[in-house]
């Protein structure tokens, strides 16, 4: 079968065409026409990766690594190949700078264990900003309580935009880790990383990059963001849940220790003495979700089919589009810097009504087929920030057309009519 990612090479976007390749998004919810706008929480699987993950099951499924059947050599070939196709996506230097892990949340605990575990001790300080999500706040919350270092925030301003003054100003030598995310998940907004890099690395600093918002919308590589870890989830990429990825500089995460023990992960074990495997086997302890890697690679590739930057330019313009037509609502207040055309964003679109409670909100937007998340998004501090409780969120990806932004709008004029806004 042909897919979009095929085709749009050498001609303009067509999301028509892209949609053809996404069998979900062909259903009616409540009567209604499904609209997702839910991304930000996980995206919709083309047909590429499902087809992966039954070829798996259907005709590879074997264990990988330890096996001299062809069964196991084919499936490990399958995911040692996955693994350097993602090593190409991001342009790290080495395919065992790519760990396996289920997600964004685990590769952050990772570092924050292993890395930070080794090098961190009392006094010194862990930078983040206020604008993070809960996995990249807690797991440095904790690193600081078991070793009584110091967690230092950077603010944002009115319009939820990293104050890169301030950062500088907190930076000092005691500083050990900066970890801050590619594109906050609440706000939309994009982080300057490399600028937020080069200050950290001035002060002898490793930086955490949380990228789940930012590999499904921004053309990421590494090298040019001059990070030191990056992590990210397999299904907000269009891939499997369970599965992701986190890149570590090859110095770094070589000389840390593991972070779980088990198979894979060592060289020999005795009753005195175990010594550990080369990397990446060091950090893969265990049985593998060996589905879930190979069909990320199925969904790096239909991104790559697509182009990052082509996908980018899109999303930009349903973006303004949609923020035009929601600024015209009554009693909609736009959270961030959204509605603002000088600031970068990916397509995260949040809000609140003077009319309803955010999950009002969205239960009305349901009854329309319409899906978007309310609530806090897993930032509470970014909700305090700008005090609110809750948001609406409708994210956007690829796939989103512009009558779908206009049956957005059609449903929250709804919501001022049953709520009398």
């Amino acid at each position: 079968m042909t897919t979009a990612a095929e085709t749009s090479g050498s001609v303009s976007f067509d999301v028509g065409l892209v949609r053809q390749d996404f069998p979900s998004l062909h259903q009616k919810i409540r009567d209604r026409d499904l609209v997702y706008l839910d991304n930000a929480a996980t995206t919709q699987k083309p047909q590429a990766v499902i087809d992966a993950i039954s070829r798996y099951y259907g005709r590879q499924n074997a264990n990988i690594h330890r096996g001299v059947h062809h069964l196991s050599q084919e499936a490990t070939f399958a995911y040692e190949r996955a693994r350097a196709r993602i090593r190409l996506f991001l342009n790290a230097a080495d395919n065992v700078e790519i760990i396996f892990v289920r997600g964004t949340t685990e590769g952050i605990n990772l570092v924050a264990h292993s890395y930070g575990g080794s090098n961190v001790k009392e006094k010194d300080e862990i930078v983040i900003s206020h604008t993070e999500h809960h996995s990249n706040i807690v797991p440095w919350q904790l690193l600081c309580e078991r070793t009584g270092a110091i967690l230092r925030v950077v603010p944002v301003d009115d319009d939820g935009q990293f104050l890169l003054e301030e950062y500088a100003a907190l930076l000092n030598d005691r500083t050990r880790i900066v970890a801050v995310a590619h594109a906050s998940n609440a706000l939309g907004t994009i982080n300057p990383v490399r600028e937020i890099a080069r200050l950290a690395h001035d002060h002898g600093a490793v930086v955490v990059v949380d990228g789940a918002q930012g590999v499904p919308h921004l053309p990421v590589d590494v090298c040019e963001l001059d990070c030191d870890f990056y992590a990210f989830s397999g299904h907000k990429v269009f891939g499997p849940t369970g599965v992701g990825v986190l890149y570590g500089r090859k110095s770094l995460i070589d000389a840390m220790p593991p972070y779980q023990g088990g198979g894979s992960m060592i060289k020999t074990v005795s009753f005195e003495e175990t010594t550990y495997a080369d990397l990446p086997a060091k950090f893969e302890a265990g049985t593998p979700h060996i589905a879930g890697g190979i069909a990320l690679e199925s969904a790096i590739d239909y991104v790559i089919g697509l182009g990052p930057e082509r996908i980018a330019a899109y999303e930009t313009t349903l973006l303004e589009y949609a923020t035009n037509l929601l600024s015209e609502i009554d009693g909609l207040r736009l959270i961030g810097a959204t509605a603002k055309p000088d600031r970068d964003h990916v397509g995260v679109i949040s809000f609140v009504m003077e009319a309803a409670h955010p999950h009002d909100i969205g239960t009305i937007l349901d009854t329309e087929g319409v899906a978007v998340r309310a609530g806090h998004h897993c930032a509470q501090p970014a909700m305090a920030r700008f005090g609110v409780p809750a948001t609406v969120r409708a994210s956007l990806a690829f796939y989103n057309t512009h009558e779908e932004m206009d049956a957005l709008a059609a449903g929250l004029r709804k919501v001022n009519e049953v709520f009398g806004g």
